[in-house]
């Protein structure tokens, strides 16, 4: 029966050469994609930033709207490319680009998950993974070299885009199935059929529409899924990492949901938080998101 650790895991995302969060606080970050600089909201940066003003310059800034629900538009200071520009992690290369929704086309937190889903999956020749809610492909990317991949989003926009990226890193030709989906159905789908997978990786948005408008509310979907992902996994199966953003929740909480749905399998499940480190001597830690996994020991 997998084990619940109580003690909480930190996983810290450091500067790449693509990416680097250059400071932070009263409410906002400077980063660093590429050749561009952003300013963006960042509610949990409470403390007062280490730079002074005159070198928080940036191309754009986020100025987010006066709902909670979100909204804002970006601000522009100088020239950059609408269409996007190129960025790597890895052996992966994908678009980063301006989006309505203050993302700029992937999520840098992500990138110390990603390493160690590989380190799961070592040695493991033609595993079966599958992610759900995929965005742009980033993630799938990075797991395309251990084995098959289902990526799975409601957003054929975002799907279109993972296909660009795949292209871009030359990986067109791996074993990827991107799929236009609610992943809700499809993940009950899948059980229906019998599937399995090595491992699962879900990053569900707050709130969200399928593509046929299937209404998807985190408190309210998120323990059916994770019940249906559970029935996709077995003895011999890696990992299933979950990923929460932007809710008032302990990951505790959603620790507990894993520990509950992954009785009955061997392992461990622990809890945590994602950050980023700034760049430079003593570079603090901004936290960014929640997260659980199980693991198989």
């Amino acid at each position: 029966m997998a084990d619940l650790a109580t003690q909480p895991v930190l996983m810290v995302g450091e500067p790449w050469t693509d990416y680097g969060l250059i400071d932070s606080g009263n409410g906002r970050k400077l980063e660093r994609y590429g050749p561009y600089r952003f300013v963006r909201p960042e509610p949990q940066a409470m403390w007062q930033p280490r730079l002074p003003t005159g070198e928080w310059r940036a191309h754009a800034e986020f100025v987010p709207g006066s709902d909670e629900d979100g909204g804002g538009r970006w601000q522009f200071a100088d020239d950059v490319p609408r269409e996007g520009w190129l960025l790597g992690w890895a052996d992966v290369r994908f678009t980063a680009q301006c989006t309505p929704f203050r993302h700029l086309g992937f999520f840098p937190d992500m990138a110390p998950v990603w390493e160690w889903m590989r380190g799961q999956l070592a040695g493991r020749e033609e595993a079966q993974t599958l992610n759900l809610f995929g965005y742009t492909g980033v993630g799938s990317l990075a797991l395309s070299g251990c084995g098959p991949v289902t990526h799975v989003d409601a957003s054929k926009k975002s799907v279109a885009q993972a296909r660009e990226n795949a292209a871009l890193s030359g990986m067109e030709d791996r074993k990827v199935r991107w799929l236009v989906d609610d992943a809700a159905k499809f993940a009950a789908r899948e059980v229906r059929r019998g599937k399995r997978y090595d491992g699962i990786i879900l990053d569900p948005p707050k709130f969200g529409r399928g593509p046929g408008g299937e209404v998807w509310r985190l408190e309210e979907g998120l323990p059916p899924l994770i019940a249906d992902c559970r029935r996709l996994l077995d003895d011999d199966s890696r990992f299933l990492f979950l990923t929460v953003y932007a809710v008032r929740m302990s990951s505790f909480a959603i620790g507990g949901l894993l520990a509950e749905a992954m009785a009955g399998l061997p392992g461990t499940v622990e809890h945590g938080e994602l950050a980023v480190r700034e760049e430079g001597e003593g570079g603090r830690l901004l936290p960014t998101a929640i997260f659980a996994r199980w693991r198989r020991d």
